[in-house]
């Protein structure tokens, strides 16, 4: 389990350096042709893989990122990465900077063999402090 989580991690750092040097390029590479990033928003926003290597050239910049609580776990050929994240992000010139908590999905492909990022979910964490606690009380292992 080891080696896919630094495998998977080191592909994630891969994906946010070419997004923070808009390397259309690398993030076609390291994207499924299928790739969809939902957006949490109200209502939340879908991008494709056109869309979002469009977009982050120009109005959804990222200029800085740090993965926290990272966690990959493998269900045959995919691998879920998850991560708490602070993020340094502009849409259309507007600060988007905060914390979130970024899902994504690889899968392994059957020919390249090489892992692709399908999907990933970008979301706003809440800050509430006292939301962890009453949600760690629901837990039945707790």
């Amino acid at each position: 389990m080891a080696d896919i989580a630094a495998e998977i991690e080191t592909l994630e750092h891969r994906f946010m350096r070419a997004w923070m040097r808009r390397e259309a390029g690398e993030l076609r590479k390291l994207a499924a042709r299928d790739f969809m990033m939902i957006v949490a928003s109200e209502p939340s926003q879908l991008l494709d893989r056109p869309s979002f290597v469009e977009a982050m050239s120009g109005p959804f910049s990222c200029q800085g990122f740090r993965f926290n609580e990272v966690c990959v776990r493998k269900h045959g050929r995919s691998a879920w990465f998850t991560a708490s994240a602070e993020l340094e992000l502009k849409i259309d010139r507007r600060d988007w900077t905060g914390k979130f908590w970024i899902s994504d999905l690889w899968m392994k492909g059957r020919v390249k063999r090489g892992w692709k990022l399908v999907e990933r979910s970008l979301a706003r964490t809440d800050s509430d402090d006292k939301l962890p606690a009453s949600i760690r009380h629901l837990q039945l292992w707790h």
